[in-house]
């Protein structure tokens, strides 16, 4: 490893890092949370036309993703990093094509041509320029310190910067396009409340992905020595024949759905089940405070006593308890529920908080089992497999909204759907939170004892 003559890790780093999610979130957690209500709600496509277009899109995901890591592991560093290099070069082409999938000037075009607009401007945001800066982002954390706790502390950062966007995404998007309509329901304000709100957030990532740039070195260099380029044929065959990496593949599909399809369901939860858009906002400024006064706090301290698998996988069963028992109850009081929520995000909070570093450990456990080190293919697998959660939860919200009968035309939802979005919104969730806990202990291998044992192998090859 060839180490240049620079600044170390430190706070700079982990601020710029932050200010990366911060960035991607923009548009991530935007899209997530209330693309799939600007379809539906705005330009009148069905829940079932949505969802088939997030499983779609999957599809080219495949090759998008995974040919985005290969050319970050393949091309020659630039002047400026092998990973931050592109979060220059791609955070215009992200945030303007995010901006474009928000167009209401299209409310009144006929059904095909709707369609066809939300396939190429969906694709063209999450499966080409997303893509070519989430990758290198995701894969920049290992260029970046060699040393466990200070990797728990990117991912930790990291998370806090999509927490941060979360909130801002959170509180003030509801306040901006919801409005009550005579009756004192919840509908979406007219005109072109959608498109300028993504034009300000689009901007705001541009900012963030900027300071990013600024502020984060890239201090490690690992060179190949005397081993021959892997095809990408044996990089594939060696990525899923890795417990590891299928490991934590299986539970970030699972943990990615369960919480994306609980933040697209509170658009449905709170403003038709509650009767109140503002357990939306309140629901994120709970979920931020815990975030930012509980969870990042005690992060490393707690991965570093007991471990990120053992705790993680802790924290989960906890949630799964908390969502099984507020489907149960049936709650109709929000602040009783808002309370129950806050529990149940905590043990789901902690896995999110630290898994991006463990894509770190895995990264580092291929090159101890294979001898190369392919962090941009890895990430760009373990992203896909975020991208097959993402499309889950916007599928599985789509079609469930249909198959509760839920009418997008109708301001007001039957007894009956509104009960099924009560059930939809605490009952997946749950089952969710439970299949990633037992992934967690059953299937994902890395425990504290195997990542130290790893960490100190690759020292001692790296700085011979």
């Amino acid at each position: 490893m060839n180490h240049r003559e620079t600044k170390p890790f430190g706070m700079r780093d982990k601020i710029g890092y932050l200010f990366g999610d911060f960035g991607n979130d923009f548009t991530f957690i935007f899209a997530s949370s209330f693309l799939m209500v600007f379809y539906m709600k705005v330009l009148g496509i069905s829940g079932a036309a949505v969802g088939t277009l997030f499983m779609a899109a999957r599809f080219v995901d495949a090759f998008t993703d995974v040919g985005m890591g290969r050319i970050v592991d393949s091309l020659k560093p630039a002047k400026d990093g092998k990973f931050r290099c592109w979060i220059r070069r791609m955070c215009g082409p992200v945030a303007i094509s995010s901006f474009l999938m928000y167009q209401s000037a299209l409310v009144g075009a006929p059904m095909a041509i709707k369609l066809v607009y939300m396939y190429v401007t969906y694709i063209l945001w999450g499966s080409i320029f997303y893509t070519s800066i989430n990758i290198p982002y995701g894969s920049m954390a290992s260029a970046m310190t060699e040393e466990p706790d200070e990797r728990t502390s990117l991912s930790t950062y990291r998370s806090i910067g999509a927490t941060l966007a979360s909130l801002v995404i959170g509180v003030v998007t509801p306040l901006v396009i919801y409005t009550k309509d005579g009756n004192g329901n919840q509908v979406i304000r007219g005109g072109n409340v959608f498109t300028v709100t993504a034009g300000v957030f689009s901007v705001l990532a541009i900012i963030c992905y900027l300071i990013c740039y600024r502020m984060t070195t890239e201090r490690v260099r690992i060179e190949k020595e005397n081993t021959e380029k892997l095809t990408f044929s044996q990089t594939f065959q060696a990525i899923f024949t890795s417990r590891s990496l299928l490991g934590i593949i299986g539970a970030a599909i699972f943990l990615l759905l369960s919480q994306l399809l609980i933040s697209s369901m509170n658009n449905y939860l709170y403003t038709e089940y509650f009767q109140n858009a503002a357990g939306i906002s309140a629901y994120t400024v709970i979920t931020t405070v815990m975030m930012l006064l509980i969870v990042a706090p005690f992060g490393v301290p707690i991965s570093r006593k007991f471990g990120k698998k053992e705790a993680a996988t802790a924290g989960l069963f906890l949630s799964a308890g908390t969502y099984f028992l507020m489907y149960l109850l049936r709650i109709r009081n929000l602040w009783l529920f808002l309370a129950l929520t806050a529990v149940g995000y905590l043990g789901m909070a902690f896995f999110n908080t630290v898994i991006w570093a463990n894509i770190t450990d895995v990264i580092d456990n291929q090159e101890v089992v294979t001898g190369s080190r392919e962090d941009g293919t890895v990430y760009a697998v373990y992203s896909f497999a975020r991208k097959v959660g993402q499309a889950l939860a916007g599928g599985a919200g789509g079609w469930a909204l249909t198959l509760i009968g839920y009418d997008e035309k109708l301001q007001v939802q039957s007894a009956e759907v509104i009960q099924g979005i009560y059930s939809v919104s605490t009952l997946i969730p749950a089952v969710c939170f439970l299949i990633v806990a037992l992934i967690l202990w059953f299937v994902y291998p890395l425990n504290k004892k195997k990542v130290e044992e790893n960490t100190r192998i690759l020292q001692k090859r790296h700085h011979l």
